[in-house]
């Protein structure tokens, strides 16, 4: 920022009192230098600064006026950094006569300071190297740093900030000279590290007096100190190499500290030192810093001390390999097996940074150069390091296995081939561990196996550890957990292995098999069966880069494999993925742009990639005969991995080749479609669909799985094939008698485009292209609408800027395709619409004539956003109510999308139609302008909308009454977004009187959601929460998150402007259902039991009624609420309150006396009331039924006879009989019976027929018992 600027935010009205100061003294200043008629520069404002600082401070008087003395410092520090750097240098000592007061005053605050660091620092940047070759004093330069050093571990923060980063500023800007290190850093060093020394020995011996934690935790001083001390570090050059050794033991004995904040700041410093030391220039440094932190190496079991300094080494020796790589690998056999005897030790802690530090060894100290090209020298270190880890699986460090278990398989990983067989006794040993059934670190052993098969290879493992299986060594045990290991770790190894050993293994067992005969399978048939599978799964691996391809994959390989895959269906996903692998890992090294790095290759270079490739192209006809040949002997859901894998060879298939096996393809297909023909004209249509179990099992017609294939390999093609494509699929989409092919002769156009050549010929044939759809608009069956759509939005990129009447011509079936039942058509409907929108908006000429069903001489128009919605709303005038209900819809989405795009008057002339078809008595129609106001509420300005509210909110509000489809919830969820962006009153004030009580109640049900987050602090962070799950953008929580407690507010098949959005909308919401598991109290749920799927229930299950006597009961009160003591009474005879006067959660009526008296009436009188029926019998409804209410027939003199029954049944206490007429406390009346008995006595039980329930009848008595 200029200095300009800076004084202009100083004059302009400032806020602050301080500013306002600043602002005088800055007005002063200038009209001064205005009255002497001089330039307003960096010098005259320097030199106008310095002599008022005179008046406001001296070394007399101190500090004459604060607030004056800050407002000039202020100002200096803005000015210094602009003037010129030899007036600073001639005036060095009279500038700083003029700053000292201000800076060792003690009364001076904060905001006096910083400035005059600020000043400080610009003065000290200017200085030249005679300046601070000068002897320090308070008049020189280097006494100047001695200031800001004190400064620098002052107690006020901001103040010891300011200082550090002038510091370390002035350190980054040494002057011109041949030393690496700046004039001042080696006092800087010194001052530093005493400072730092000092405050550690008064901190540790504050700890020994105070013994307690919190005074131990507490160290500002020594804080301070060290993070000077990383200031200094951070310098351009570092730290100065003759104060390395006095740091380094300072900070090894801080970063013992219990104190973790001390630990984590002295490892700082030293990541800051290393990371100086890692360019050329300071690397001169580090071997005296890695001699002086080895030579500090603790005591052997010190806990405290001894992990952080292997972690510093290790960080040191990272630094070291980066610089010197040859002369630290020659040093890594000492530093190995010096930190290897840290492994036995008793702390968990020294083992661990033990190990750690032997990982980072591995990676960091081995360069490439000794596994490609290893000297003499470097085997033997090798040799050595190797030795070392040999060590490490002895008796003395099995404590330490688990972690020894790790530093292996990093030397595993590391070492790649030349770990065999360096390490082939590890190999040998940890194998022995794992086949032992007593040995607990199995998971360790396998990842360290893995990693010695990704390593060595899997036959030199085998070599070691052989499985086993085929011919068993005398005493040695059998190794099938080994094939597991290999399928995942398997890759850039030999296949002569696994032509020699696997595949033999695998004959004999299948061998077995077959000696078995169709008798039922014993368990070693089935075992055998499972080797086999698992020894065909590594053929992925062994075919990822593979070594020897050129002499292995040959044609008797070849033929071996397309034998299995006729025979074999169920290893057919492991060798099309073998396959699939041997292309794809050689073209990728092919196809590598970058400089060559053989060890990330696998050792296979560039020109060896090819030459596999070219070997495979060889081979690639007689493959993709056979791999088409079972293409079309399997089903459709089983097809996937084996089209990739043809896919893969059809990449590096020859040109010529593939030219003659697309013409037998489409030869085949052209017959079989004529075929087809024939077949259906002689055969009657089937008037029963199949099942879909025999749809899925049947094998589709060849002319569909020829189409698959010529659909994959249409991108591979030369340009002269593209001819014979189009005019195939000129054929085929023409063809209305066969919807699936059709689809697929759809899918060629979306699939070319994949490729630079399609692309380019898509573009050449666009015309010819655009007839071709165009002339297909009538014959498109249901299932290619979706690909026909893609087909569209393929071509529209590539139409001439000149002639865009293609967008017109398919608009209106665009447009309609916006209401498809398919919802990736939809999607595709939307995604298209929009597209088609952003290439009129890029301009051109919309040439009408050639529109079909427009006149010849119709005139052209330019193309536009404001025409092209004039396009979409020409839909709003078509003759049914789906095309206008598409139209809208499709206005909604392009209004969404193009709403910044459009101007104004468009925008509102849009939403003034839109308001007019709320009127509309179409259901269909509203629907959708319900959807589009929404859109207009959440994304339209207030300035747009707002005028258009006193017409809006009455055609919206008549709306609320209509119960179907959800229209209610849908205008109040308009209505609450409408008062979270207007306010209440505003829209109160355009509804209707009669209306209004809807927003009374969303501001109501606002209100109270409100004080209920007040109340409860965490829940708004529950709710933010909950919405970032569910939804994925702004717009998706705009659109589908309503405010309100009712979820059916938020529609969501109503926004589906948005395509994907409204599915994942969708699905959010979906997946909120939850599903419960009901159990029984004796037993748990048998998850493998077939019957396991009835106690899956969508609904909470309510839990057991309890025992009687198994918990204590609240007491019984009547709705006066006195006391009911009935001992003999069951729990139906007397309804229960809670506090409020419900009963079960609702009010008996409406918690009046007369809404009780009315609901006995209505229970008497109302619809759900017995009815008499045929011979005098009373008829009940079941509303619990799902036909809307069962009726069940209770002949009169049964009633009597139960009540009778009833009747002389002794009740109450003394036997005496209760009356019969209803209290107030008692269940509601049902037929004038009390405690719901229909019909005199007569009702459902409960724990089956209740309501809702099975519908079993029967006469029952007071207590439950059946009759």
């Amino acid at each position: 920022m200029s200095l300009q600027t800076r004084l202009d935010k100083i004059r302009s009205s400032p806020k602050l009192q301080n500013q306002q100061q600043t602002a005088v003294v800055l007005g002063a200043i200038e009209d001064t230098l205005r009255s002497q008629k001089s330039e307003l520069t960096p010098t005259a404002y320097f030199a106008a600064l310095l002599s008022l600082l005179g008046q406001y401070i001296s070394n007399d008087k101190g500090l004459v006026n604060k607030e004056g003395a800050s407002a000039v410092v202020y100002l200096l520090d803005l000015v210094t950094s602009h003037v010129p750097a030899p007036l600073l240098r001639s005036k060095f000592s009279q500038i700083l006569e003029s700053l000292a007061p201000s800076l060792t005053c003690t009364d001076a605050e904060a905001p006096l300071l910083r400035a005059s660091i600020g000043c400080l620092e610009s003065l000290l940047l200017a200085q030249d190297s005679q300046s601070w070759a000068l002897p320090q004093s308070s008049s020189s330069p280097r006494g100047a740093v001695g200031g800001l050093l004190a400064l620098a571990v002052d107690s006020r923060p901001k103040v010891r900030k300011r200082a550090q980063d002038a510091i370390s500023n002035v350190l980054k800007h040494p002057p011109p000279s041949p030393s690496l290190d700046h004039p001042a850093g080696e006092m800087c060093a010194e001052t530093a590290s005493r400072g730092l020394q000092a405050a550690a020995e008064e901190a540790g011996s504050r700890r020994k007096k105070h013994k307690s934690k919190e005074q131990q935790d507490h160290d500002p001083r020594l804080m301070h100190a060290l993070q000077l001390v990383k200031t200094i570090a951070s310098a351009e050059n570092g730290w100065p190499s003759r104060k390395i050794d006095a740091l380094c033991e300072v900070l090894l004995n801080i970063s013992r500290s219990s104190n973790e904040f001390l630990t984590m700041a002295a490892f700082e410093v030293f990541e800051i030192i290393f990371a100086g030391m890692a360019d050329e220039v300071s690397s001169a440094k580090l071997p005296r810093l890695l001699e002086a932190i080895t030579e500090l190496q603790p005591s052997q079991n010190d806990t405290q001390l001894l992990p952080p300094w292997i972690a510093v080494l290790s960080r040191g020796y990272d630094v070291s390999a980066q610089i010197e790589p040859e002369a630290t690998f020659q040093k890594l056999a000492d530093l190995f097996s010096k930190i290897s005897t840290f492994l036995p030790a008793s702390s968990h802690n020294i083992r661990v940074s033990a190990s750690e530090c032997l990982i980072s060894l591995l990676h960091t100290c081995i360069p490439d150069s000794v596994l490609l090209e290893p000297s003499i020298m470097d085997d033997k270190v090798l040799e050595k390091v190797c030795r070392t880890l040999q060590d490490l699986l002895s008796v003395k460090f099995q404590s330490a296995w688990m972690e020894v278990f790790n530093v292996l398989t990093a030397a595993f990983e590391v070492l790649r081939w030349r770990s065999y067989p360096l390490l082939e006794s590890v190999v040998r040993s940890v194998g022995d561990m794992r086949g032992n059934d007593s040995f607990s670190g199995k998971k360790e052993a396998d990842a360290l196996l893995s990693a010695a098969i990704r390593a060595m290879g899997p036959d030199n493992v085998l070599s070691i550890i052989p499985l086993n299986l085929f011919k068993p060594m005398q005493g040695q045990p059998g190794r099938a957990w080994l094939l597991p290991l290999m399928r995942s770790s398997v890759s850039n190894t030999r296949l002569a292995h696994f032509r020699s050993e696997l595949v033999p293994l695998s004959e004999t067992m299948f061998q077995r098999v077959l000696n078995h005969g169709n008798a039922e399978k014993t368990m070693d048939i089935k075992i055998f069966e499972t080797v086999i599978s698992q020894i065909w799964s590594c053929l992925p691996g062994y075919c990822e880069l593979p070594l020897d391809l050129r002499e292995q994959f040959d044609q008797s390989f070849a033929e071996l494999i397309s034998n299995l895959l006729y025979q074999q269906p169920h290893l057919r996903t492991d060798i099309c993925k073998a396959l699939q692998n041997v292309v794809e890992t050689n073209k990728a090294i092919a196809d590598l742009e970058s400089d060559e790095n053989l060890i990330q290759q696998g050792r296979v270079t560039k020109a060896e990639a090819k030459q596999n490739l070219d070997h495979l192209a060889g081979l690639a006809g007689n493959l993709l005969a056979v791999l088409f040949n079972v293409y079309s002997q399997t089903l459709p859901h089983n097809r996937g991995n084996l089209l990739q894998c043809i896919n893969a060879f059809l990449s590096i298939t020859p040109a010529q080749e593939l030219m003659e096996t697309f013409q037998r393809v489409a030869s085949m297909l052209e017959t079989a479609i004529a075929e087809q023909a024939q077949v259906q004209s002689e055969k009657p249509k089937q008037k029963q669909q199949p099942s879909s179990d025999e749809a899925k099992n049947k094998m589709p017609p060849t002319s569909h799985t020829l189409m698959d294939l010529v659909i994959t390999m249409s991108i591979y093609l030369p340009r002269e094939s593209f001819a014979g494509l189009f005019s195939m699929a000129a054929n085929l989409v023409s063809k209305d008698d066969d919807a699936q092919l059709q689809k697929k002769a759809y899918k060629l156009i979306p699939r070319l485009s994949e490729s630079e050549i399609g692309r380019q010929a898509l573009e050449e044939r666009s015309e010819d292209l655009q007839q071709l759809l165009l002339a297909a608009t009538d014959k498109v069956s249901p299932p290619a609408r979706r690909d026909r759509l893609d087909s569209l939005a393929r071509v529209v990129p590539f139409l001439p800027a000149s002639d865009l009447h293609f967008i017109p011509s398919v608009l209106s079936e665009v447009v309609i395709s916006t209401k498809e039942v398919n919802e990736k058509a939809r999607t595709a409907a939307f995604d298209l619409l929009v597209l088609m929108g952003e290439k009129m908006a890029e301009g051109g000429t919309v040439v009408n004539s050639k529109v079909p069903h427009m006149s010849p001489d119709a005139p052209s128009a330019p193309a536009s956003l404001e025409e092209y919605f004039t396009m979409v709303s020409a839909g709003l005038a078509g003759s049914t109510p789906h095309m206008v209900s598409a139209s809208i819809t499709a206005l909604t989405r392009l209004l969404y999308d193009f709403r910044t795009q459009l101007k104004d008057e468009t925008i509102s002339d849009l939403v003034q139609t839109m308001d007019l078809f709320l009127t509309s008595n179409n259901r269909e129609i509203v629907r959708s302008v319900l959807g589009f106001v929404k859109v207009c509420v959440i994304s339209l300005s207030t300035e747009l909308l707002q005028p258009r509210l006193p017409s809006l909110i009455p055609n919206l509000i008549t709306w609320s009454h209509e119960h179907k489809a959800q229209f209610k919830a849908k205008v109040k969820h308009i209505f609450e977004r409408m008062i979270r962006r207007f306010g209440a009153d505003l829209i109160e004030q355009y509804t209707p009187e009669d209306d209004r009580k809807l927003v009374t109640n969303i501001r109501k049900t606002r209100e109270r959601r409100k004080k209920k987050r007040d109340a409860d602090d965490g829940a708004d962070e529950k709710v933010d929460d909950r919405r970032k799950g569910k939804f994925e953008s702004e717009y998706d929580e705009a659109v589908y998150g309503s405010g309100s407690e009712d979820e059916s507010g938020s529609d969501i098949s109503d926004d589906e402007v948005l395509g994907r959005s409204a599915a994942k909308g969708q699905k959010a919401k979906q997946q909120q259902s939850k599903q419960y598991i009901v159990e029984d109290d004796d037993e748990p749920l048998d998850l493998l039991d077939r019957r396991a799927l009835a106690h899956v229930s969508s609904t909470k299950p309510k839990g057991a009624r309890a025992a009687p006597d198994a918990t204590k009961k609240k007491a019984k009160t009547d709705i006066d609420g006195k006391l009911v003591f009935n001992e003999e009474s069951d729990d139906d005879d007397v309804m229960e309150f809670d506090d409020q006067g419900m009963s079960n959660g609702q009010e008996p009526g409406d918690g009046t006396l007369e809404g009780g008296i009315n609901a006995y009436v209505n229970a008497i009188k109302g619809r759900d009331a017995p009815q008499e029926g045929q011979r005098r019998k009373l008829k009940f409804k079941n509303k619990g039924a799902p036909g809307g209410g069962d009726e069940m027939e209770i002949d009169e003199g049964d009633v009597v006879a139960a009540k009778k029954r009833m009747g002389a049944s002794p009740r109450g206490r003394g036997g005496k009989q209760k009356s019969m007429r209803r209290g107030l406390g008692m269940d509601k009346v049902r037929g004038g019976q009390p405690n719901g008995e229909r019909g005199g006595g007569v009702r459902k039980p409960r724990g089956g027929s209740g309501r809702g329930g099975s519908g079993r009848h029967g006469l029952q008595s007071r207590r439950g018992k059946r009759h």
